[in-house]
């Protein structure tokens, strides 16, 4: 009972699905990539994929200041080998992830030492724009003034 509530716990948020979907197309992915796709901070990112991880549904692996994420080699729980391919099938509906398809091919075009570098200035890579700073946006006078 434990495995089934930790995987539906895991695939109940809209993000976290979005990040299995991105891991399941294209295999292995760097947080900072993963990151950048959800346009959430890294404490949110990290959060859905230690939910993703506690599951049984990826795994990661350090290299470097580097994490990489993938799918689990194997089932999260016994007779649980389809739930990949389910997740994926009813996914695949979602425009959502059609966009998410073509962001991640903006991203893989960045080496992920010049994502990471971006990410710390406060630019998104695939904004036209960079993003408004903090102190910009919050003046001691609050927001907006």
């Amino acid at each position: 009972m434990r495995e089934l509530l930790a995987i539906t716990k895991a695939l109940s948020d809209a993000s976290r699905v979005r990040l299995f979907c991105a891991l399941a197309r294209r295999g292995e992915l760097c947080v900072c990539q993963l990151q950048e796709l959800l346009e959430l901070a890294p404490s949110t990112t990290s959060k859905h994929l230690s939910l993703l991880a506690a599951a049984r549904l990826v795994e990661a692996r350090k290299e470097g200041r580097w994490v990489y994420y993938r799918l689990a080699t194997e089932a999260p729980a016994p007779g649980m080998d389809g739930i990949v391919e389910w997740v994926l099938e009813q996914a695949a509906m979602s425009p959502v992830l059609d966009q998410d398809k073509t962001r991640l091919d903006a991203i893989l075009a960045i080496p992920p030492e010049a994502l990471c570098q971006q990410q710390a200035e406060g630019r998104r890579c695939c904004s036209s724009a960079p993003a408004t700073p903090a102190e910009v946006r919050w003046r001691k006078d609050g927001p907006g003034n």
